[in-house]
This record gives C-alpha cells, structure tokens and sequence, in this order.
C-alpha cells in the first residue's frame, strides 16, 4: 500500500502566529486537491525562524490549543495529517517541536529537535526521544535540520522500523550544496525515502529546497517555485527492492572493534609522510 505525501516550500512571517497557522491550513487544504495523506511543513512554520522572536517575550504553548484551530479543522475537514514545525514555551523550556495533527485528535507535540546547533543552544532545550507515526501501513519517523546531519540519527529511525525519514528545516544561503547532500546520503545510507520540507524569505533569506529522496537517495521530486508544493507516493515495496540490491543496511556492523592506531611511519625516502 502507498502513501501520498506532500511536503511544503513557504515563507513565515516572523512572530505572526495566526497569520502563519491561517497559511498552513490553506497549504493544508492544497494538500488534500493533490491527494496527500501527509503534508509536512518546514522548520518554525508557525512562529517564524527569528532569534529575536525566540528571544523576546513568552512563546505559544501546547497548553492552550485555541491559537492553532484554524489548522486543526483544515485538518478535521480534509483528513490530511500534518506534521508543523513550531517553537514552543513549557513553562521555563523552550523546544524547536513537530506538531502532529490528525484528523479528530488534539494536535500532539510528536518530536522536538535533539541536535541544536548554535545560537539555537542558548534558547532552546534539545529533545530527548526520536518519534514516529503510521499511515496507510507506511511508517513515518520525525527530524528537524539540524538532525539529518548526523548519520545515526536517520539510521535510529530505520532501525526502528521508518521507511520515511521527515526533516523540516531552515537553510541559510550558501547551505544549499551541503544540505542536498546530507538528505541524499540519508536516504541512500538506509534505503529510506527522505522527505524535506524548507522555508525561504525572512529574516535570512532562507533558501527552501524543499524535496523528495527515494531510497537509492535520488530527488524524485521538488518545488520549482518560490513558495509551493511537492508530492510523491511512498512505496514500501521501492524500501524492499532497494535494501535487497543495495546491501548496506543488512551487511553494517554494529560493532567495529577497538581502534588500533600505529603512530608516525616515515616514507622509504626518510622523510616523514605527508599529514
């Protein structure tokens, strides 16, 4: 059984809540004219990705879930699940969390960011549990930027059944190089399919890139506009091909043995090896 999803490339406006949950329920709606089952949203959606919004006064809180009903009846109309990406305030803790919507059900903090990176470090607390959700016998894991760096980060996901990796994100200019090849790697590294969603505009000119990897880590599909949608259908039965062709996530060692290190060798004519 496939699972359709779609995956957003949009602009926040930084600090205008309503505005921005009024837009992901319009993406939302757009979501379901294409026939998604999940539409993911990038990094801070819902507050917009500013330093000086997650510095200054008290962020939303999950406490009160009035500010986010625009989207939870988009979601309760069309039955798209959607997965937004928010900064959140618990009190004293502040989180970069995936909101999970579903039809019928509260929206749930699913998965904050476990990997900050600075200055982020100074103003949020780092999640401590990966997560994952199930549509249509497809199994959905959770990642925010910063994440998908990190090689051991997708492979906890697959190794905990996902064959889709989810990353929302931010990219600043001049990341467009390292951040493709970071998804691509992912996906090919454990024969997932790797879905990004990200933002672009203010307040630093983030530059989207929002895309679908399959499994041999290939973009199979992408926004070739400022702002729009993306769509694939995820096939488990493309994860099975590819992880009985391509053997590495089969044949990885979970133990490498001690690391044996020889010291400076010094080359035949005498002089020392170049570093």
């Amino acid at each position: 059984m496939t699972a359709r999803i779609a995956t957003v490339q949009a602009e926040a406006v930084p600090g205008a809540v309503e505005v921005n949950v009024t837009r992901a329920a319009q993406f939302v709606i757009e979501s379901d004219a294409s026939g998604a089952d999940v539409v993911l949203f990038p990094e801070a959606f819902l507050t917009g990705y500013d330093e000086t919004v997650f510095a200054a006064g008290v962020l939303p809180s999950i406490a009160d879930r009035a500010w986010l009903a625009p989207l939870q009846e988009a979601v309760d109309e069309t039955g798209v699940a959607a997965v937004v990406n928010t900064a959140l305030q618990a009190g004293d803790r502040r989180t970069l969390t995936d909101l999970l919507f579903t039809p019928g059900q509260p929206p749930y903090p699913a998965y904050s960011k476990q990997h900050l990176h600075s200055p982020e470090r100074a103003l949020f607390t780092s999640g401590a549990r990966g997560y994952s959700f199930r549509i249509r016998d497809v199994e959905f894991a959770l990642s925010v930027c910063y994440d998908a760096n990190f090689p051991e980060h997708a492979a906890a996901a697959a190794a905990a059944g996902a064959t889709v990796y989810l990353n929302s994100g931010a990219y600043f200019p001049g990341g467009g190089r390292r951040r493709d090849l970071h998804l691509a790697a992912r996906a090919l590294d454990n024969g997932i399919y790797v879905v990004y969603s990200g933002l672009v505009g203010v307040p630093s000119d983030f530059i989207g890139g929002s895309a679908i990897f399959d499994p041999l880590g290939r973009r199979i599909a992408a926004v070739g506009e400022r702002e729009g949608l993306a769509i694939a259908d995820i096939d488990p039965a493309v994860v099975e091909d590819v992880r009985r062709d391509q053997r590495m996530w089969a044949d990885r060692r979970d133990d490498l043995g001690a690391f044996e290190r020889s010291g400076e060798l010094r080359s035949q004519a005498g002089r020392a090896a170049p570093a």
